[in-house]
């Protein structure tokens, strides 16, 4: 059961709970663990190599 059901809070409830006087997010926490954040993960594209990926066998 959330928050908001447990509650009867709204969203601009849990927005004003979540959220510092900045407008920015806090982070989400339970017993001193910390939510793993994704906006700071950086995105890397693969790019297609073809025949330049090496092969581990040896050509016979």
């Amino acid at each position: 059961m959330g928050l908001k059901t447990l509650h009867r809070w709204s969203w601009k409830d849990v927005r004003r709970w979540l959220a510092r006087p900045d407008g920015t997010w806090r982070p989400i926490t339970a017993d001193g663990i910390t939510l793993f954040d994704l906006g700071k993960v950086a995105v890397t594209r693969y790019h297609y190599r073809g025949n330049k990926i090496p092969k581990p066998w040896a050509a016979t």
